[in-house]
């Protein structure tokens, strides 16, 4: 059924269609991006030329190559989107599987698109609107039977590429086999998570979150807190992004955060608490004054020179942040966990907490009275809000970490009122909305009043299933051996960052020791925010300070070798890398036989930024996947080459996505890449069993053909004309010059053919020797400090 889409128009090329077009595009889908012709010519421009005709459409193609964040994985993707417009092209259509509509949101221009395009498309073709809040009847208004009947609301969040919530809205007549498609496209191709909301006001995430918002917003001046205060109490120490209330808001845009809320107060007549929806003067102010935030350059903060200054809501003037600290924020802050880390919060006595305390009370109780009116249970709400809004933890996950009996107790304290079936729910002795049963997720359906199985998709795979069947092979503080099942193994790091210690490569070893004696095939994977954030410099630092060389030494070989073990062990190593994957994160990445990354891949050799070179064969890795079948190839001019490689680990360049991983060389054309991030244990595992079961043998080791001195020479020539003209530091240079001998093969000659382990030993004694550097000692400790890199 997910193949059946294999080209989609999208019709309005503003920020939500382009960053549509554009992310069909990075899943491999081809788009077609239309848009009105310009109603006004500047002078000299030809009305009738295509450039003009299409030029809202190629402007947009144009600005997704600037944008930051990027909306799309690599450059090479844009050649999967066409451009047109209404006038012209609006017949082309009909070689498309799905026709999303994304034009501005009034009735009636829906309904006039809509009735063109009914004209064109194919019979079965499916149709959406990304509106976020008109109601599918107004929009099919007129329509035939077929159209309403492949009608529905995809509601993608901004931005498309980056929120993993997708909402599927149907209407009356949309027959139940075309939300099964775009379910199954929604998550299987594009990656997203499907949430099913009803044909309401502005949906689930945005009706929950936008109340959120506005409630907390209402509530401040009476508790007397200030921007910053409120962004810092509503941020990580509650489960939420940094960017809380008010930088959210900053970011989608004060005139888009009023326009949902407004839409929200003049719809929803029927809603008890459509008061919270008024804009308040302030904020109509600010619009007013066209302090829309990011876009226009400051909303509720301005960068002012190097310092982001907060708005004094009372004066509507900006002003330096003052520094928040509150007493149950500072204890919530060491706590790992996030539902406890968030009880904790809500649990505090200080001026913060209790106002924590009441403004989530509010938006819990408000959001189980909304049930079934926005949707039909708790998982669709929760997942709603944590995949829009990026909280960790939605609504009724929460109140599970408060305590649900206790939320009801402190609610009615504070005059709120919770809906009837959380006490139904009470009653029926179930003390918590999510429970595990069987070792599967399960949650309180409230229309049925039993306990219901969580749906999943079967290529859904956690660490956490492990955990309960009791799967654990092995492991230490750091990392952990579970069986996958079928015969595969799962090496999981979890230590801090989960970076690279050595408790990680003990475990590492054990991994294939266990593997090769008893299993088919290893994974290594996580759980975590990020796959390895790189090495443990704390542990380094002190090591280099104590003048602990042989320590050092120690590691790094012991790292070296066991890369390189997993590289040729008899069973297949499949890695699966996501979001942070850096320095010695990387080198496992490459260490192993296959990789299947995570689309969101941030991966880089980056030692660099602490005045080192990559130590665990990160150097030799990339010049192994740069250099292909031509490493030894006597005809091949390695410079070029070398180049590449020099320039990717000098200036710790870090590949924002798994495509762009592609393009530096860190991952092979044979690499998977895994669009929703929730399947990618599960494919690494079918891999890694594709690949034993494939009769599996180890590659042949790479020997290389290398220029030696000449090379290097040459590389210090660039070198030299960048410290001359300032662009590098002594220091730098010097790290670069010992990247360079290792790159060039020490003392080798072209007619010499260099060993894997001899580039292994020209890492290790360069990395030594950097670690007694004073200047390197100083940018380690910058980064432990600081957090950024030092040029020094």
């Amino acid at each position: 059924m997910t193949t059946r889409i294999r080209k989609v128009a999208v019709l309005g090329a503003g920020v939500m269609g382009s960053g549509i077009a554009a992310h069909l595009a990075n899943s491999g889908v081809r788009a077609l991006l239309l848009d009105i012709v310009p109603p006004k010519a500047n002078p000299g421009e030809d009305t009738s030329s295509k450039s003009f005709r299409n030029k809202f459409a190629t402007g947009a193609l144009a600005n997704m190559r600037k944008q930051k964040p990027s909306p799309i994985v690599s450059e090479q993707v844009l050649s999967y989107i066409e451009v047109g417009n209404f006038e012209d092209d609006l017949a082309r259509i009909s070689e498309c599987d799905w026709v999303v509509e994304v034009v501005k949101e009034d009735l009636a221009v829906k309904q006039a698109l809509f009735e063109r395009v009914e004209k064109h498309i194919r019979p079965g073709t499916i149709v959406s609107s990304n509106t976020s809040g008109m109601s599918i009847a107004g929009m099919t208004q007129g329509r035939g039977a077929d159209f309403k009947k492949n009608f529905l609301v995809t509601h993608f969040f901004n931005p498309v590429r980056y929120m993993k919530l997708l909402e599927l809205v149907a209407g009356k007549e949309t027959d139940p086999a075309v939300l099964k498609t775009l379910h199954r496209f929604g998550e299987e191709v594009l990656g997203k998570g499907i949430v099913y909301g009803k044909d309401t006001t502005n949906f689930i995430a945005n009706r929950i979150g936008v109340y959120g918002m506005m409630r907390t917003i209402s509530a401040m001046d009476k508790a007397e807190l200030s921007v910053e205060e409120v962004d810092k109490i509503f941020g990580p120490a509650m489960g939420r992004p940094k960017s809380a209330v008010f930088r959210t808001a900053d970011i989608v845009g004060l005139d888009t955060f009023v326009h949902v809320a407004k839409n929200c107060y003049d719809t929803l007549t029927h809603d008890e608490e459509r008061e919270v929806f008024a804009i308040p003067g302030f904020l109509q102010k600010m619009v007013e004054k066209g302090m829309l935030g990011d876009k226009s350059g400051g909303g509720f903060y301005k960068k002012q020179g190097k310092d982001i200054h907060a708005l004094d809501l009372k004066t509507l003037e900006y002003r330096p942040q003052a520094k928040v600290r509150f007493e149950s924020l500072g204890a919530a802050k060491d706590i790992e966990d996030v539902r406890e880390r968030v009880a904790s919060v809500l649990n505090g006595e200080d001026k913060a907490a209790k106002f924590a305390e009441g403004v989530t009370l509010d938006v819990l109780a408000y959001t189980s009275r909304r049930i079934p009116e926005i949707a039909d249970d708790v998982v669709n709400v929760d997942r709603g809000v944590r995949w829009g809004f990026g909280w960790d933890l939605g609504p009724f996950e929460v109140w599970d970490a408060y305590g649900v009996k206790k939320g009801v107790e402190r609610m009615k304290a504070l005059g709120l009122k919770p809906a009837a079936w959380v006490e139904e729910m009470l009653a029926a002795g179930r003390t918590s909305f999510y429970g595990v049963e069987g070792g599967k997720d399960t949650y309180w359906d409230i229309p049925t009043k039993s306990v219901k199985v969580v749906p999943e998709n079967a290529r859904t795979q956690r660490v956490e299933y492990l955990k309960r069947g009791n799967k654990k092979i092995a492991g230490n503080d750091s990392a952990t051996l579970w069986d996958l099942g079928d015969g595969a193994t799962l090496l999981e790091f979890h230590s801090k960052m989960n970076s690279l210690d050595d408790q990680i490569i003990e475990m590492m070893g054990t991994a294939l020791d266990e593997t090769e004696k008893n299993f088919k095939g290893l994974v290594i994977g996580n759980d975590g925010a990020n796959f390895s954030a790189g090495a443990n410099i704390v542990a380094l630092l002190w090591a280099a300070k104590s003048g602990d060389f042989e320590s050092i030494r120690k590691l790094v070989q012991t790292l070296q070798s066991t890369v390189q073990r997993m590289r040729y062990s008899p069973v297949p190593v499949v890695t699966a890398p996501f979001n942070l994957t850096l320095g010695g994160g990387a080198e496992v990445t490459m260490s192993g036989n296959a990789i299947q990354a995570s689309a969101e891949l941030y991966m880089g050799l980056v030692e660099v930024g602490v005045g080192l070179i990559p130590g665990g064969g990160g150097n030799l890795m990339l010049l192994r996947n740069v250099f292909g079948p031509y490493a030894a190839d006597k005809d091949f001019d390695a410079l070029p080459f070398l180049k590449k490689v020099f320039l990717t680990i000098g200036t710790a360049k870090v590949a924002t996505s798994a495509e762009e991983a592609r393009e530096m060389g860190f991952l092979s054309q044979q690499d998977g890449i895994t669009s929703n991030r929730d399947f990618l244990l599960s494919d690494a595992k079918a891999r890694v069993l594709g690949m034993a079961n494939a009769g599996f043998k180890p590659p042949r080791p790479t020997r290389f053909r290398l220029p030696g001195p000449n090379g290097a020479a040459t590389i210090d020539m660039m070198l030299y004309d960048m410290e001359l003209n300032g662009q590098v530091s002594a220091h730098d240079r010097k790290i670069a010059q010992k990247l360079a001998r290792v790159l060039t093969g020490g003392d080798t000659s072209p007619s010499v053919l260099v060993t894997e382990e001899r580039l292994l030993e020209l890492e290790a004694e360069a990395f030594l020797s950097l670690c007694g550097e004073e200047k390197t000692q100083d940018r380690l400790q910058f980064m432990i400090e600081k957090g950024k890199p030092l040029r020094n």
